[in-house]
């Protein structure tokens, strides 16, 4: 047991003190934030200003085509065409004509305008045209307004999650979808990352012939071990830097928000301020709300606790076959690519499906690829935001985490076997009906 304690030692120390584990660990969650604050920043202060000359008016434009945000002024001048606009000091024209009873415009600018303002002056139209059809109809466009806008207020839908013993608990689909969705992908791609690290390490000391003079002190075994736990500790370490950096970064990131949008957004809190007003930066609105309700409505202590078992659950479970698979190939990339596919298509396959286990998480596909050892640390992932024990009873949970733990116990067994004969072979294609036969062969 010593011996393994000193492969992790090594396993673990090479790693951590690496440059490109420090850099990726500390540069990833800040490249995240500022990706954040830069959309952020740049939506508030690189928003097209464009005054735009409405050219050929059919009567009813001036009166319905409003300036309420202040990034689109339209401006009526009989003077003005699209030949001379730019004289005026306009930023573009826009033509309209009417053929048949359908409304035809052209916006002619020295450059190329925007998507979001193009999608704007569109809305505009659309609005200016439905105004005069109700008009010419009778129908009084305010009254109409105002029923929709009462309606609205007088239907309220919330989803009220039994939780048994009489209680219950709002529900946040989407922000269950995007936890459950982040957490399989983040395990996803860290099964690959941190298997193919431990497959390519233990190829790599075969091949250096580093392996024979480890195993001349410590059974195979034992040095498959020490580098699976020492790996999962590299990862393990990485993840609880990540979630401690996040949250540190995230928590300041309301100095990068413009003091007028949080202002509007305390407002809101306070019921001082309707949420539907128009607001001067919309995307940090959202990031606003979106932070509030993800802080008040999520178990963060058993999404993380999850989260760190099914990690490690599931890093264990694959590794060994992936120590397995490293032990036997040589230095042909094409023989490791075809021993990794029977282990790599039951990942990819639990990431195929989880789109569909997000959608329904009580389906029965649900339930059983979370119990699986092969599915479970993406599929349970995703199901566990949607509720415990509401969406995920506890015997699911005890069964899907009981499953993984023997799991793990399983291929550990069936990689020790294949590992003991694979590091010490060499100059031979093995095929997995050989690796089978040998993890069943006597000691």
């Amino acid at each position: 047991m010593n011996k393994v304690g000193l492969i992790i030692r090594r396993e673990y120390l090479t790693r951590v003190s690496n440059k490109r584990f420090i850099l990726t660990t500390f540069l990833i969650p800040v490249v995240f934030i500022l990706f954040i604050a830069g959309s952020v920043y740049f939506a508030s202060s690189s928003k097209e200003q464009l005054n735009i000359a409405v050219i050929n008016d059919p009567g009813y434009l001036k009166s319905n085509l409003k300036n309420d945000t202040g990034n689109v002024v339209f401006s009526f001048s009989e003077k003005t065409d699209t030949s001379n606009y730019k004289s005026k000091n306009y930023d573009a024209a826009l033509y309209v004509a009417e053929v048949n009873g359908t409304l035809i415009s052209d916006l002619h600018s020295e450059k190329q305008v925007g998507f979001e303002a193009t999608r704007y002056i569109e809305r505009q139209l659309n609005k200016a045209v439905e105004n005069n059809l109700l008009l010419e109809r009778g129908i009084n466009k305010s009254t109409l307004d105002s029923i929709a806008d009462a309606s609205e207020e007088n239907v309220s839908l919330t989803n009220m999650v039994d939780e048994g013993n009489g209680k219950s608990k709002e529900a946040n689909t989407g922000i269950a979808y995007a936890i459950g969705f982040g957490s399989g992908f983040l395990i996803y791609m860290t099964m690959f990352i941190f298997g193919a690290m431990v497959m390519r390490g233990v190829a790599e000391e075969k091949t250096n012939r580093i392996a024979e003079v480890i195993v001349s002190s410590c059974k195979p075994f034992e040095l498959m071990m020490g580098k699976i736990v020492g790996i999962a500790g590299v990862g393990l370490t990485q993840l609880l830097l990540w979630i401690t950096l996040m949250t540190i970064l995230t928590s300041s990131l309301s100095a990068f928000i413009p003091a007028e949008t949080y202002q509007q957004f305390q407002a809101m809190q306070q019921g001082q301020q309707a949420m539907g007003t128009a607001v001067s930066n919309p995307m940090a609105m959202k990031i606003l709300q979106a932070k509030t309700e993800i802080l008040e409505s999520v178990n963060w202590l058993l999404i993380i606790g999850c989260f760190l078992f099914y990690f490690l659950g599931g890093y264990l479970f694959y590794a060994s076959l992936f120590a397995a698979v490293g032990s036997v190939i040589d230095e042909d990339p094409q023989e490791a690519q075809a021993l990794m596919l029977p282990i790599t298509m039951p990942i990819i396959f639990s990431f195929v499906i989880l789109g569909s286990v997000l959608s329904n998480p009580g389906s029965s596909i649900a339930i059983w690829t979370s119990i699986l050892p092969f599915t479970s640390p993406i599929i349970m992932m995703g199901r566990i935001p949607f509720g415990v024990p509401s969406t995920v009873p506890y015997w699911q949970l005890a069964a899907s985490m009981l499953s993984l733990i023997g799991g793990f116990l399983l291929t550990t067994w069936f990689a020790g076997k294949i590992y003991r004969t694979g590091i010490l072979m060499y100059g031979k294609k093995v095929t997995w009906k050989e690796m089978i036969k040998w993890s069943f062969r006597k000691n």
